[in-house]
């Protein structure tokens, strides 16, 4: 069987019908969206617009209210920084949780260093926040909450609806980065109540290097990028013709095939998970159990380096729970956010479903980690202590070495 791909939270691979959209702006028609004096402009300012009206759309927005950005992790700046910026007066607070992409993290670790105040919303062990701890701690300084829709590594989805009611009722605006959810799950920003909304072309087969930022009416956002005074002033720089428009047909496909892709990747991901929990012993589950994306599973397999797996596992492109760097190896730290200990937290794999995956292809891949997982296991002398039932984590080491 040739490689798999089933790292579809990382990225997606470009769908044809989406390449066919943008063929045209990468070759003759080249024009610049702001050049409104001549044919080439305008055709490629209709174009821009009509990308913007079916990103609209795919989430309840006006056209309007949708601003090009270079991907997700502008947008998540431009939310976070643009509103903390645009308001005057002394530096408020803003509520997170610690599982947010990096792009939230570094953006709110860079704003409390200037001054601002963050809190991070407490969380349980499947990563869901505790919406009774995010109401207690919104203060008459809070200005911003920024919550995720659905994680990347653990698939949990969050009460964003219940969120947005909060938000609302306390007169505090609510962002949530929407990039794993967009096309997983129905979204809508009037009715989960949502004032800013990230979302990126590249991981609902769309084009790289380009995504959109939401920002409902009478928003006010500072701009990172100063310039021509582009999209409403809030991103200047000559539109991305050709990455707008592969976008804006990714969004409106995801959109509309939405409930039946989701249905077949439920089916696969409940087969991985049950395959998986049949051949292979000691393996944990990490995220919601049924609050989680369709397309994603989380395991930790205990007593295996999840490195090791991957690499024995390398016709199939999978991705770790644990950031290998060259000088540390440090687990996930939405694991650890979550409370998985370390020993487990270095021994997670995500499986990431998508398009292109299915049944045969699971099953191939259920085999392959029976096999590796079995032969990893084989020279852990840990394994064996655990299956004799020793408490690997209370094991003094030291104490047994003392007495022989």
């Amino acid at each position: 069987m040739k490689s798999i791909y089933m790292d579809h939270h990382a990225t997606t691979p470009l769908d044809p019908e989406v390449l066919a959209a943008m063929m045209p702006y990468l070759t003759e028609e080249f024009g610049n969206p702001s050049s409104s004096t001549h044919e080439w402009g305008r055709r490629a300012r209709k174009a821009v617009e009509a990308g913007r009206a079916q990103i609209a759309e795919s989430i309840g927005a006006e056209p309007d209210e949708i601003i090009f950005t270079s991907g997700a992790t502008e947008s998540d700046n431009l939310a976070v920084k643009g509103v903390a910026l645009s308001a005057a007066g002394p530096k408020g607070r803003i509520i997170t949780q610690a599982t947010e992409h990096k792009a939230i993290l570094d953006t709110v670790r860079y704003l409390e260093k200037v001054g601002y105040e963050i809190y991070y919303v407490k969380l349980d062990s499947y990563g869901l926040i505790d919406l009774e701890d995010l109401e207690r701690n919104i203060t008459p300084q809070t200005f911003l909450i920024t919550i995720q829709a659905a994680n990347s590594e653990i698939g949990t989805i969050q009460p964003i609806a219940q969120v947005g009611a909060c938000a609302k009722a306390h007169g505090v605006l609510f962002h949530t980065d929407a990039v794993q959810a967009i096309g997983k799950m129905p979204i809508n920003v009037n009715s989960d109540q949502i004032d800013l909304l990230s979302l990126s072309a590249h991981k609902i087969y769309g084009p790289k290097g380009v995504g959109a930022l939401y920002v409902r009416k009478g928003v006010k956002l500072a701009p990172l990028i100063h310039g021509g005074g582009h999209e409403r002033g809030m991103r200047s720089g000559t539109l991305n013709v050709a990455g707008i428009v592969g976008l804006g047909k990714a969004a409106e496909m995801a959109h509309r095939e939405r409930d039946q892709e989701t249905r077949r990747l439920l089916k696969l991901r409940e087969r991985l998970a049950n395959g998986i929990r049949a051949k292979i012993d000691q393996v944990q589950l990490n995220g919601h159990p049924q609050q989680r994306l369709a397309n994603n599973l989380n395991f930790s397999f205990a007593y295996v380096e999840g490195e090791s797996l991957i690499l024995a596992c390398r016709e199939v492109a999978l991705s770790s729970g644990s950031a290998c760097t060259s000088s540390s190896l440090q687990s996930s730290y939405v694991l650890r956010a979550i409370g998985v200990p370390d020993s487990l937290a270095h021994c997670s794999i995500r499986f990431g479903l998508g398009k292109s995956n299915n049944e045969e292809q699971v099953d191939f891949l259920v085999d392959l980690l029976a096999t590796n997982v079995r032969r990893l296991r084989e020279m852990s002398p840990l394994y064996d202590m655990a299956r004799e039932g020793i408490d690997i984590e209370n094991f003094s080491w030291s104490k047994h070495d003392h007495e022989h």
